[in-house]
């Protein structure tokens, strides 16, 4: 199919008459006739309105030649592989960010467990330091969770979420029972409030064995 043939069949396509096309591109009617019969072509400043006129790229008006399409279910899978790669990047990053600021709390426990009573170092400053790490580490998960991108969550995540809930909450119950439990047996009240710093360790540690889990299954 050549030129004309080309601009005869889309204007039929289009409902249009020459003389529509003419008055939309403001030459005469005797001149869309000379390009439909190829008598003459488009000067170069027509091309374009030619185009849009018709919804079509340049290379389909001269050429004949359609950009090739992807299937609409390929475009789909592959968005639904990117999203899943994205996916499973958040939860590495984040299981890494979490798992290291659990050693974070594991070692400013231990520093304050040892610092005053085997090391006796001074009361103030050893607190101070546990204080220090434990805000760096309760940041770093914070800042994690804050910046994590929103994704629609499945059946299973959702579910998982629900269980981690029931089973942080009842950690929750046991430490606040422990914890006054001791404080009364013992009256250190000064020194028995790790316990929830116990207590969102044990929770962070949930957390992750259920992200690790998630990406195993992923995998």
């Amino acid at each position: 199919m050549d030129l004309g043939e080309r601009l005869y069949t889309l204007r039929k396509s289009k409902n249009l008459t020459q003389d529509d096309v003419a008055e939309k591109l403001n030459v005469t009617r005797q001149t869309v006739s000379k390009w439909e019969t190829n008598q003459s072509t488009p000067d170069f400043d027509k091309i374009v309105p030619l185009c849009e006129l018709f919804e079509i790229g340049v290379e389909e008006l001269l050429t004949g030649k359609k950009p090739e399409e992807k299937p609409q279910n390929q475009d789909n899978l592959e968005n639904h592989k990117e999203t899943i790669v994205t996916k499973q990047e958040v939860k590495e990053k984040s299981a890494k960010i979490v798992s290291s600021s659990i050693f974070i709390y594991i070692a400013a426990v231990a520093f304050l467990m040892i610092a005053i009573p085997v090391q006796r170092a001074n009361p103030v400053v050893a607190t101070s330091v546990f204080l220090l790490l434990i805000g760096w580490a309760t940041a770093r998960i914070i800042r994690n969770y804050m910046s994590m991108p929103k994704f629609e969550k499945t059946k299973e995540e959702k579910k998982q979420e629900k269980v981690i809930k029931q089973i942080n909450g009842i950690i929750g119950s046991i430490c606040v029972a422990i914890y006054f439990i001791v404080s009364f047996i013992t009256m250190a009240w000064h020194i028995t409030w790790i316990i929830f710093i116990i207590d969102g360790l044990i929770c962070q540690v949930v957390k992750l064995i259920f992200m690790l889990k998630g990406e195993e299954e992923d995998e």
